[in-house]
């Protein structure tokens, strides 16, 4: 049977069972045989393949887009004649293949003496993916005299690609649609269980929120023609947690504009709201397909005659509506203006959606293009020997005098590029910076490629010092779907110049371990910037933000990144951590003191953590900033005193030395440089020439919070609150009780694993163990789920014992050699020892029973991640400690305080003091940070 039959029974088969379109084509072999069937005029399937070469074939790297630029080629060149598609029709047709080979195909024509060279390089003028290679040639040839280069680069010279796009339209009419009421979290958009279908945007687009409400956004866009829907976290934050780019792809999908005519499912500009904004990283990835995202402010905080704000009887903020924004509520957005207006009344002032670099990118129809736009015009202006005009808004610089610098701006300031002023730069500036440190997870890797396929990127910048890419999300269940995704995934992040959990020569053994317990380890410097496809990209060492699956393949393909300096709130803590407390209950009582500590406003979101760790090493320290994805802040840092860092970068260096041990490391020593540059830097901080990274004493914060550790007496629990009257409070991590709350709650499950453990919470499972075993056989009364983290840490249990005891009560261990091939969906009342990965937390392969009251260590209470709800009850994720957890387990209930205490007894949980003194040094010269 031929490549074509074979893809006419695919397209039945997704008409008739899913209601479908055609896949797109990104296979060389099946658009070669597509070709021929164009050639032979006399071919039945002649028309369709037409069809399916001009609007069906995937642009970009794929390799289907390499064969048709070279068949477009042709026909330009007059060698091929296809009477549907004239030259002129062929040029345009390249013009929106963004890049690589169209690339190379239209400095094959213009560089020639070809009657078609200058409508080549008229099309050349309009593209921006170039990279090192294409600015070669072109300035090559500009050398030897080449008039048509030289018109080119004079162009180019002029961001003429920019310049001549359309305007953003001064009015924009919206029709509204709540999405939810409450935090939307990206699983409502891009469900995780549906992972696996992501790259498919046709396909994946069918899981946004429920078939009834894409029918909704379908209805409200055809009764409101000149109106884009606007897509509503009602009394909420739009967008929190991960799968952002799927989720606004999903987005665009259902209410965004088409991106071209030639890109089938790939739609661009949506536009979304929230009561409370948009999350960080989704707003991000709501620029990088250039939309709008919109901070309504349409209700607010209820207040008495005296001016004070009226709370419930939880304690939380009465929220009176402003004004309404309900389904299908025609407003207006003025771009010009920066203002929200329901006909002539105007209702919020939306400035901080339209600054001049939020407005290039929807000119633009994505950030991509002004990376990679600015990129050009520099090298066109440096290639002429001219200034470059000021065609792009000027990077952001402020700068205040005699103020010092936060440890975000210390970092920012290093690696800031192309910076002007000699100044040193504070919060607000908009900078381009280095990226040192990448990662790429498993269920949104297959995005990144194709966005690397699609801005024409072929290898992996020489500025990034490392980047990774995950299995984590996959580990627990290798089905067909993970069979089918994953070495793929592997093999074209491999070849681009990724270390790779998994190689796709099998020279070494599949890695499974967490994303972000790896990015920590491969981090190697506290003034790193990393950037990671995941939510949870937060490290202990340097300022980490999770990103977009666009933004890390930015990452990958120019080893930069833009943004703004984002604001700080500092973190110390005070008194003293009681025995039986562990880190993670720390961890939650910083959520709750700083909620209560500003009246409910959570000061924290969108905003940089700095925390005083002190001597916590990377992995304990990690629990910490772990969770600041989920308090809502963009980013954070742990502020560590010397010793602390060069201990971290010693166990840093033990642990990548192992990866070059597996065979991991790739041709260009990737891992080995990181040694060599842990090495750098602990030489640095031994020698006193630049300490460990700290904010000046003379910084400027947005907040400052106070941690008082004698304050917390029990262990705390983050609490979906599933049953809360007001729907806007349920599932939004802020409801924060200590465990007495659930006296005698029975326990359906618990899970330990995820990214919120590490070695010392396995050791702990453990040491219960024994402290319980002494009094008595150990049965337990609920389900027991444990993931370690990574597979160090099973070897080094191993070694030490622990391993060993683990099994003893495990009834279920995991088996490398055979892993799962479907996913559990009963639980007994024992101890499973999983797989390293992400298991229960990330709930795309694996969930709890629906319905089932859950303890875990995950990050994650969303509804519908760890558990779905079934029909008599809501299923509902407590997080906690993993002693917790253990005990709960074993109880089949909540413990009461006092046998929680003697489960603990003796054992050394994560023990942390504050720090004597606060860490923040005297201001020093810029250079030097």
């Amino acid at each position: 049977m031929s490549l074509y039959s074979e893809y006419l029974q695919e397209i039945e088969v997704r008409k008739s069972e899913l209601g479908l379109h055609p896949k797109p084509i990104d296979g060389a072999e099946l658009l070669t045989e597509i070709i021929e069937q164009i050639k032979d005029t006399a071919n039945e399937h002649r028309e369709a393949s037409l069809n399916f070469f001009i609007f069906n074939t995937l642009p970009g790297t794929t390799p289907a887009a390499g064969v048709k630029a070279k068949f477009l080629k042709d026909i330009v060149l007059g060698q091929e004649i296809v009477e549907e598609i004239t030259p002129e029709y062929a040029l345009e047709q390249l013009s929106h293949m963004k890049g690589g080979p169209s690339i190379e195909v239209l400095l094959d024509i213009a560089l020639s003496d070809h009657a078609q060279a200058k409508a080549a390089g008229e099309v050349l003028k309009t593209q921006v993916f170039l990279y090192e290679a294409d600015m070669a040639r072109l300035e090559a040839a500009y050398k030897e005299g080449n008039a048509i280069a030289k018109d080119v680069l004079e162009s180019y010279a002029k961001a003429e690609f920019f310049t001549k796009l359309d305007d953003v339209p001064e009015k924009i009419d919206v029709v509204t649609y709540i999405a939810a009421e409450g935090d939307i979290s990206t699983d409502l958009l891009s469900p995780g269980h549906q992972s696996h279908s992501r790259s498919d945007r046709e396909l994946h687009g069918q899981c946004m929120i429920d078939e009834a409400a894409q029918k909704e956004i379908v209805e409200l866009g055809k009764k409101h023609p000149n109106a884009k829907v606007m897509m509503i976290a009602e009394k909420g934050t739009m967008g929190v947690g991960s799968s952002r780019m799927s989720g606004v792809n999903n987005v665009a999908l259902w209410a965004g504009e088409k991106t071209s005519p030639y890109i089938p499912f790939v739609n661009n500009r949506p536009i979304v709201a929230g009561t409370n904004g948009i999350a960080p990283i989704f707003l991000t990835t709501v620029d990088v397909t250039g939309g709008i995202g919109l901070d309504l402010k349409n209700w607010v905080k209820k207040t008495d005659e005296n001016g004070n704000v009226v709370t419930d009887a939880n304690g939380d903020p009465v929220l009176t509506e402003k004004y309404s924004v309900a389904t299908g509520t025609v407003l207006t957005i003025d771009t010009k203006a920066k203002k929200l207006y329901n006909g002539s009344e105007e209702l919020a002032d939306v400035s901080a959606s339209f600054t001049p670099q939020k407005m290039e990118f929807m000119k633009a129809g994505g950030s991509y293009a002004v990376t990679f736009g600015k990129k050009l015009q520099t090298f066109a202006a440096d290639t002429l020997g001219i200034e470059k005009p000021e065609v792009y808004a000027p990077s952001k610089e402020i700068s205040h005098e005699g103020q010092g610098l936060t440890a975000v701006e210390k970092i920012f300031n290093r690696n800031a590029i192309d910076v002007k002023s000699d100044a040193p730069l504070h919060t607000g500036s908009d900078v381009r910076v280095k990226v040192n440190i990448v990662g790429s997870q498993d269920t949104t890797g297959p995005m990144t490629c194709q966005e690397l396929e699609s801005m024409a990127a072929s290898t992996i910048s020489p500025i990034v010092d490392g980047a990774y890419q995950s299995g984590c999300h996959t580990a627990s269940v290798w089905d067909k779907k993970a069979q089918s995704n994953i070495p793929k995934l592997m093999s074209f992040m491999n070849n681009f110049g990724v270390i790779t959990a998994r190689d796709p020569k099998d020279g070494y053994a599949p890695m499974t371990d967490v994303i972000h317990k790896v990015l920590n380890d491969i981090t190697v410097d506290d003034r790193a910037i990393i950037i990671g496809g995941d939510s949870h990209t937060r490290m202990s060492k340097g300022v980490a933000f999770g990103a977009d699956s666009g933004t890390v393949a930015v990452a990958l393909a120019t080893g930069e990144c833009a943004m703004p300096i984002p604001e700080s709130v500092k973190v110390t803590f005070k008194g003293k951590m009681k025995e039986h407390m562990d880190f993670r209950d720390i961890v939650h009582a910083t959520q709750a003191q700083m909620l209560k500590q500003f009246g409910g406003e959570n000061v924290f979101q969108g905003r940089v953590i700095e925390v005083q760790i002190g001597t916590l090493l990377a992995d304990q320290a990690f629990t910490f900033t772990d969770w600041t994805a989920e308090m809502k802040a963009k980013a954070s840092i742990c502020i560590s005193t010397d010793d602390t860092l060069i201990q971290s970068l010693e166990l840093a260096k033990s642990r990548i030395q192992i990866m070059i041990n597996k065979g991991m490391d790739n041709e260009k020593g990737m891992l080995q440089g990181l040694i060599d540059l842990a090495d750098k830097r602990i030489a640095e901080v031994k020698s006193g020439e630049t300490p460990a990274l700290a904010p000046d004493d003379n910084a400027k914060y947005y907040a400052e919070v106070v941690v008082d550790l004698d304050a917390i007496e029990e262990p705390m629990i983050a609490d979906p609150d599933v049953n809360n009257e007001d729907v806007s409070k349920r599932y939004t991590h802020d409801v924060i009780r200590p465990t007495s709350y659930y006296k005698d709650r029975p326990v359906d499950l618990g899970f330990v694993g995820s990214c919120m453990v590490h070695k010392g919470d396995m050791k702990i499972i453990a040491q219960m163990l024994r402290n319980l075993e002494k009094k008595g056989p150990i049965t337990f009364n609920a389900p027991l789920v444990v993931a370690p983290p990574t597979y160090n840490i099973v070897d080094e249990l191993k070694a030490e014992g622990d391993w060993e005891l683990l099994q003893k009560y495990a009834g279920f261990e995991f088996d490398d050699a055979n892993p799962k091939q479907e996913a559990r969906t009963k639980y007994e009342n024992q101890m499973y020892l999983e797989r390293p990965g992400c298991n229960l937390c990330m709930g795309n392969q694996e969930k709890a029973e629906p319905g089932d009251t859950v303890i875990a260590t995950s990050t994650r209470l969303f509804q519908g991640r760890v558990v779905a709800d079934s029909s008599e009850k809501k299923g509902e994720s407590l997080l906690g400690s993993t002693p917790m957890v253990v005990l709960s387990c074993i109880l089949g209930r909540f413990p009461t305080l006092e046998e929680y205490k003697e489960a603990v007894e003796g054992i050394n949980l994560t023990s942390f003091a504050p720090p004597s003194e606060d860490l923040a040094r005297p201001a020093i010269p810029l250079k030097a940070v």
